[in-house]
């Protein structure tokens, strides 16, 4: 069964057909809200809303290793992260759907592992690739399908939030080589990584990044609703498609 993570512009997935929610305590402290399980086009899939269902938990705050372990416990194939990004490279403007393949983690203070405590062995997890390259192409050919454009490939800048970033921090992460900004996308990517499971993101790009585009003096909150809303549909029909397509 596949888990969606949702985020900002997706906190609930209108095309899942309901069959419960389930409060989950974990080792972690609480979730972000109960788990939903339910259907879509009568294959199994589960949903999380990132940052809560009121949209009330900043990204800082967000308890990712809660979150990762809820969804493990229910032994979820794999996860597919949604966020909301702002576009660095000059190609991805406000509404592209950007599937990344590399991060780029400018976090700090987060919790990022679930190997500490007292008596817990040092590990170490292969992160060369932090994004799972079957579940990638699934959702390329998913979107491909319903010829719906979008960009394969990406860095993705993850930075701590909940603040939006300046136009100097903007231009470094571009000479570091990333190509879209988010807050969400670590310490989560990681934790799943330790628990084996596969996980992959699909980025909507809300606004040009700060001293981009149509950002060059300013972000402009105004439009980013309306944006996001266009774009989340397209990717609402990415994920029926993505869960209709599994066997079994």
């Amino acid at each position: 069964m596949l888990a969606i993570i949702g985020g900002s512009g997706l906190t609930t997935l209108s095309n899942l057909e309901v069959s419960h929610r389930e409060v989950v305590r974990t080792p972690y402290g609480e979730p972000s809200g109960a788990l939903v399980f339910g259907g879509i086009c009568g294959k199994p899939a589960m949903f999380l809303p990132r940052h809560g269902y009121g949209h009330t938990i900043a990204p800082h705050m967000v308890n990712y290793r809660a979150n990762l372990w809820a969804i493990h416990h229910h032994q979820a194939t794999g996860i597919i992260s949604v966020a909301s990004v702002g576009g660095i490279r000059d190609d991805l403007g406000p509404g592209e759907i950007v599937i990344p393949n590399q991060i780029i983690d400018y976090t700090w203070g987060r919790k990022s592992t679930f190997f500490e405590g007292v008596d817990t062995p040092v590990t170490h997890v292969d992160f060369t690739e932090p994004y799972d390259a079957s579940l990638r192409q699934r959702i390329q050919d998913a979107a491909a399908s319903l010829n719906l454009s979008v960009k394969v490939g990406g860095v993705y800048a993850a930075t701590q939030g909940p603040r939006l970033e300046s136009a100097a921090e903007i231009n470094r992460m571009e000479r570091d080589g990333a190509d879209l900004v988010g807050m969400t996308g670590m310490p989560e990517a990681v934790l799943a990584r330790e628990l084996g499971i596969p996980y992959a993101a699909i980025n909507v790009v809300a606004n040009h990044a700060a001293g981009r585009g149509s950002s060059a003096n300013g972000i402009h909150f105004d439009s980013l609703e309306t944006v996001l809303h266009e774009a989340m549909s397209k990717v609402r029909g990415i994920i029926e498609r993505l869960v209709s397509s599994q066997s079994g």
